[in-house]
This record gives structure tokens, sequence and C-alpha cells, in this order.
């Protein structure tokens, strides 16, 4: 079963309750509090992986939840963190959150269009500190603490998108699943009826010189698809990432059906399910030349092809004519065309750990300055002291120097040299 959409709840680890406690041991009166924090709760992750090519597991398994954290202990001992949760999903999912905006039911939290990619969606709670950290001076024996913070709850959307480079579309039983059958080692499902492909179908076609690019092919549009007839545009997102579009037109008369007529429809009913999705570079193929039994339909279509501005081409799924030529302007197509630009996040999501050394970074170039103006204050005050080491000399050769050089001069007498004793 594919599946390219699905609604998760995840909820992350609450973190651990601090501990109440005082030393109690043998000749050791008044120990003081003793009650240690509680552990960080666990965080939820998604991360993109490659081995993951589909959302079924997701749709059978819609809750998911990290290990909530440890309570303090006494003698000062802080509870285990809990474990993080990571969530492996296909390349090229996308993250939606739920909001309570009626008008914006979801908010796009992350686009994991690479390998390894991961993204924080739920954070943990934080530990509660307990009775030791608020032991002061004036409170000796404190007994207040603090409750673990809860972890975040989310309903999630993950939603699908092929990363292929080139496109597929045309009415049902256009000879698109042929044709990538025919030009890369995917092997779809095959017959001589409409809507026999039924989920997206995803090949690599390699041509010479080490050059090679995705293909995706989505099952077939009607007239009204963007009204839900037919299988609609249920899948048509995964297209919205590629960079080329190739449209397969039936040139045979066995559909009863004009050929220019069919390329306009399909035009339009990618206008209406996306803008952006109709203005990207496309090409035109006459399917099925081998059972071509009207010339006059192929002339129509090649005209129409012109006046849109469109390359076009004339080819056989089934015996291969004039797949090379198509391949090679595909080729050329996907080199002159801009790369698809990247949805926008609306809020970076940065992991617990890194958030912390975030904040701990500051801090520490600050220590470093201070410590640099101490450095620097001691050397001056030497400096100032008369402490002046000539060239080519330690400090330690010069300060033996001066305390030989007093007490000569003490002494009211020479110091005689190595020949004149």
């Amino acid at each position: 079963m594919f599946v390219d959409e699905v609604d998760i709840h995840v909820v992350a680890g609450d973190g651990g309750n601090g501990c109440l406690a005082f030393r109690r041991e043998k000749f050791v009166p008044r120990g003081g509090p003793s009650g240690g924090d509680g552990g960080h709760g666990g965080s939820i992750f998604i991360v993109a992986s490659p081995h993951t090519n589909t959302l079924i597991n997701f749709r059978f398994h819609p809750e998911f939840s990290a290990a909530r954290g440890q309570h303090g202990m006494g003698s000062n001992r802080t509870g285990f963190t809990g474990s993080d949760l990571e969530l492996a999903v296909p390349i090229g999912t996308l993250v939606h959150e739920r909001t309570d905006d009626p008008d914006h039911p979801w908010r796009l939290c992350a686009d994991l269009a690479r390998p390894g990619q991961r993204v924080l969606v739920a954070r943990g709670g934080r530990g509660g500190r307990g009775n030791a950290r608020f032991a002061s001076s004036t409170n000796r024996a404190p007994r207040r603490t603090e409750p673990g913070g809860p972890g975040e709850e989310k309903v999630l959307r993950l939603e699908m998108k092929m990363l292929a480079d080139v496109g597929l579309v045309g009415f049902p039983n256009a000879g698109k699943s042929t044709l990538i059958s025919r030009i890369s080692a995917a092997r779809p499902k095959i017959a001589d009826y409409p809507f026999t492909t039924l989920t997206p179908n995803l090949g690599v076609v390699r041509l010479s010189g080490d050059r090679s690019f995705a293909v995706a092919d989505v099952p077939g549009l009607i007239e009204g698809a963007h009204r839900g007839l037919g299988l609609g545009h249920q899948f048509l997102r995964h297209l919205e990432r590629t960079k080329v579009l190739v449209h397969l037109v039936d040139i045979s008369s066995a559909t009863g059906r004009d050929p220019v007529t069919d390329l306009d429809t399909v035009r339009q009913e990618l206008d209406l399910f996306q803008p952006a999705l109709a203005a990207k570079p496309q090409i035109v193929t006459a399917n099925k030349m081998d059972a071509v039994d009207d010339e006059s339909r192929v002339r129509a279509l090649e005209q129409r092809a012109s006046d849109l501005g469109l390359p076009f081409f004339r080819i056989s799924g089934a015996s291969g004519e004039g797949l090379g030529p198509l391949l090679e302007a595909t080729w050329q197509r996907l080199a002159e065309a801009a790369p698809p630009p990247e949805p926008q996040v609306e809020e970076e999501v940065v992991p617990l750990n890194d958030a912390r050394a975030r904040a701990r970074a500051p801090q520490k170039e600050a220590r470093g300055r201070a410590g640099e103006r101490r450095r620097r204050g001691r050397l001056g005050s030497g400096r100032l002291a008369g402490d002046a080491t000539p060239p080519g000399q330690s400090s330690g050769q010069g300060a033996t120097a001066r305390v030989k050089d007093g007490r000569a001069a003490a002494t009211g007498r020479k110091r005689p040299g190595r020949g004149e004793q």
C-alpha cells in the first residue's frame, strides 16, 4: 500500500521531579539538604531516511511518546534523562503542525529534503530542581523542590513528495507506465485499461557520460480532476519538486479523442491545481507512433506544440522508437531549468542540546575576554616595575643577573672575571 499523507500525535517525555532529602549519616550532624534534580524528558525527532519510501507504518501506529525523566534522588543524585525518540520518514517529507487558526489550520515546520536531515518536533520537559539547589546562607535546610516540566504535545501531518527531476503527465492509458519501464529499471503494472496506475512510480534514467536523472510517473488525469473526478489531484503533489514535465499524448485513433484537446485539458488541470506547476518547462511527445493510422492527428498536435513554444517529439514506448532524442532533449532542459524554490519554513527548530550550547557560548566568550584582560594586566604591572627582559634572554636569566649585580654593588667591589682570579 502506498501512503503519502498521515496525521500523527506525538508527546515528549515529562521531566522528573526534584527530590526533598537531607543527609543523615553517623558522626555528621546537620548534614544539610541532599535532594538531587530530576532528569530531563526525552524529545521526539523526525529524520529523513533513504531506507524508507512510504508512510504506511504511521497510518497503523499514529501515537508516539518519548520516555520521561527519572525523579531526583537523595545524596545529590540526579535522575537520568529520558531517551529521545527518532521517527524515520522518506526523503522529501514535509512536516506540518496543527494550529488553532481556522484560516491556516496547518503550519509548515520543516522540509526534509536531504538524507539524514533531522528536526525536533516535540521538546522534552526540563527536570525539576531538588532542595539542595535552594540552600543559602539564610536558609540552611530548605524544603522547597520543583516539579518536572511537561513535555510538548503536538498533532503533526506528514506529507511526502517524491524527489524527481522529470514528471510524466497525461490521460489514463497514454503509455506513461510503458515508457518509464522502457527507460528505467522501474516495473509498474501495465495493462490495456484506464487507471492501471493507482500510485506514483519512480525510476532512474541513465545516459552516456555518467549522466542520470529521476523520473516520476503519476496516475492519469482527466477533465474535471480538480473537482475530484477520476483520481483527482491526489498525487500531483509529487510533481511539485520536478524541474521538467513531459506530456504523453496518445496519438492513436483507438481513444476516440482529439490529441490536441487532451494536451490542452491536462495543461488546464495542472494550472487549476497549482499555477507554478503549469509554468515549469514542458515537452510534448506523441506516443504510440507504431499504431498511427491518421497522420493528420500527429501534424495537428505538432502544430499546437509549436504555437505554445514547446518542443515536440514522436516516440513509441512499446518499440523504443525516438526515445534517444527525447531523453537527450530532456537532459538539456534539466540543465537549463532553475532549481525548484524551497518551501518557506516559518520557524527554525533547534535541538535542545544545540540551544543549551548557544546559551552557554556568550558566557564562555565573556570569561575568555575577562581572562585576557587579567593576563594583560599582569604583563603591564611587570613592565611598570622595571621587569624588562633583554631580547634573546629569558625572564629567569634576567632575574638572576639583577641579583648578582645587586650583590656586587653592596660589597663595593667588582666581581673578578674568569681569568683575573
